[in-house]
C-alpha cells in the first residue's frame, strides 16, 4: 500500500511505471526523487519495494548483472526487508560479487534463518578458502532448511559427496601459493613438478587473461593427483586427462608422466585454467554455456595442439549435431569424445574467425544473462542457430575433403 504523503502521486505514478514495464522511465523518476520524499521510514520501504520491483524486472529482462543497482538501492533503503536482502545476494551469487562475504551472510542469516540458499552461499564461499570442514555444515544446515524442495536437496546431496570425498583425499596434501594460484599435492610424489605447474599457470593468467580480456577474480585451487587417485577423487571419466569441478573450484589434474612431458602438462592446465576463467567470467550462469562451445573456447584460447584431433579429421567420423553436444560429455564413449573435440575446436574456431572475439564476448554476456542458446545465437550472431550449425558444418566438411 502506498504510504499516506504529500508525494503518493508520484510514487504511484513510479509504480504504474514498473508494472507497464517502462523501466527507463521509472528508474529516472526514483533517482530523481526530492530528499523530503524518504524522511518518513514509511515513505522510505515503500520506495526500496520500488527499487526492488525494478530491480526484477530488470532481471526477467536483461539478467542479474542489470539489476544488481537496484537491488543495492532497495537494500539501502531497506536492510531489514528479508525479500529484498534475498534478492541482492541471489544477483551477488550470479554475478560471483566478492560483495557476497561471510559478515553479509551471517547477518542475513539473522534476517531469514530458515533460507537454505544463505547456507549454500556460504559453503561455496568456505570451499574457495579451502574449509571443507565447515562448508560440509553449512551444506548439512542447507539441506536441513530445504525439505520440501527435492531438486535443492539432490544437488545438495551431490555437492555434500564431492565435499567430503575432496575432504578425505586432501587432507594429507602439502599447498604452495603464487599470487594467483594455490596448487595442493602430494609431498613425496609432486615435490619436483609443483613449481613448474604454478610457472605455467601464472604465464597462462597473462597470455589467456589477455586474449579473453577477463582475469579471476580470486585465487584459483589446483590438485595435482596420482594417475590412480584421479579418476577415483574426481569420478571424471577414464578418457580425461584434466578436469575443473565448478562445484568445488578446482582445477584436478593426474600428474602421472609430467615430469617427462612438459607440453603436455602445459596443454593440460592451460585448456583447464579457461574453463575456470569462463565460470569466473559467466558465475552460476555457466550451465547455459553450451559444453561444446565451453570446450572449444578452452582449446582456441589455451592454443591446443591435439595430434589425435588432426587423425580423426582424416578419419572416417560419424558427425554428431551441436545440439546433440550441448550438455555433459561424461558419459561419451572413447571414440565419440575424440569427435566431440574435434566437433568443438572446429564449431569454435569458425565462429571466432567469422565474427571475432568482441562478439564472441556478446555472445557469452548472453549466456550470462540466462538466455537460451537459439535466443544468444540470434541477438548476438544475428542468425538463427540451426542456420549457424549448417554453415559451420559446410566449412567442416570442405576443410576434411
Amino acid at each position: 500500500m502506498i504510504p499516506s504523503t504529500p508525494h503518493e502521486g508520484l510514487l504511484e505514478a513510479i509504480r504504474d511505471e514498473i508494472e507497464k514495464h517502462d523501466l527507463a522511465l521509472a528508474e529516472s523518476k526514483l533517482k530523481e526523487l526530492p530528499p523530503e520524499v524518504l524522511s518518513s521510514s514509511n515513505s522510505r520501504r515503500f520506495v526500496a519495494i520500488l527499487w526492488n520491483n525494478l530491480g526484477l524486472q530488470q532481471e526477467r529482462l536483461h539478467g542479474t548483472q542489470a539489476s544488481l543497482n537496484a537491488f543495492k538501492k532497495a537494500a539501502e533503503l531497506d536492510d531489514s526487508n528479508p525479500i529484498i536482502l534475498l534478492n541482492l545476494a541471489h544477483t551477488y551469487w550470479e554475478q560471483r560479487d566478492r560483495a557476497l562475504n561471510a559478515e553479509f551472510l551471517t547477518r542475513l542469516m539473522r534476517v531469514a534463518p530458515q533460507e537454505p540458499f544463505l547456507h549454500l552461499a556460504m559453503a561455496d564461499l568456505l570451499q574457495e578458502q579451502d574449509d571443507l570442514t565447515e562448508a560440509a555444515k553449512h551444506l548439512a544446515q542447507a539441506a536441513d532448511r530445504a525439505r520440501q524442495d527435492p531438486a535443492l536437496q539432490s544437488y545438495l546431496a551431490a555437492v555434500t559427496a564431492k565435499v567430503q570425498r575432496t575432504q578425505l583425499v586432501e587432507s594429507q596434501m602439502t599447498a604452495r601459493s603464487s599470487t594467483h594460484f594455490v596448487v595442493k599435492f602430494d609431498g613425496e610424489e609432486d615435490q619436483g613438478i609443483w613449481t613448474s605447474v604454478l610457472e605455467i599457470l601464472e604465464e597462462a593468467y597473462r597470455d589467456i587473461g589477455q586474449k579473453f580480456e577477463h582475469f579471476p577474480s580470486k585465487p584459483i585451487m589446483v590438485v595435482l593427483h596420482t594417475k590412480d587417485s584421479f579418476q577415483g577423487a574426481t569420478g571424471s571419466p577414464a578418457w580425461a586427462d584434466g578436469l575443473y569441478d565448478p562445484s568445488l573450484g578446482r582445477i584436478q589434474i593426474p600428474t602421472q608422466g609430467a615430469t617427462t612431458d612438459s607440453k603436455s602438462l602445459a596443454s593440460v592446465l592451460r585448456h583447464e585454467y579457461v574453463h575456470a576463467l569462463l565460470h569466473d567470467r559467466l558465475g552460476t550462469n555457466v550451465g547455459a554455456l553450451p559444453t561444446w562451445l565451453n570446450e572449444g573456447l578452452a582449446m582456441q584460447w589455451a592454443g591446443d595442439t591435439w595430434p589425435e584431433l588432426d587423425q580423426a579429421m582424416q578419419g572416417e567420423i560419424s558427425v554428431i549435431p551441436l545440439t546433440s553436444l550441448e550438455g555433459s560429455w561424461g558419459t561419451l564413449p572413447a571414440g565419440t569424445s575424440a569427435v566431440a573435440y574435434l566437433e568443438a575446436n572446429s564449431a569454435t574456431r569458425y565462429m571466432i574467425e567469422r565474427w571475432g572475439l568482441a562478439r564472441v564476448d556478446e555472445l557469452l554476456s548472453a549466456f550470462q544473462a540466462k538466455s537460451s542458446v537459439a535466443t544468444a545465437f540470434q541477438n548476438t550472431l544475428f542468425i538463427s542457430y540451426e542456420e549457424f550449425q549448417r554453415q559451420w558444418l559446410e566449412s567442416f566438411e570442405q576443410d576434411r575433403s
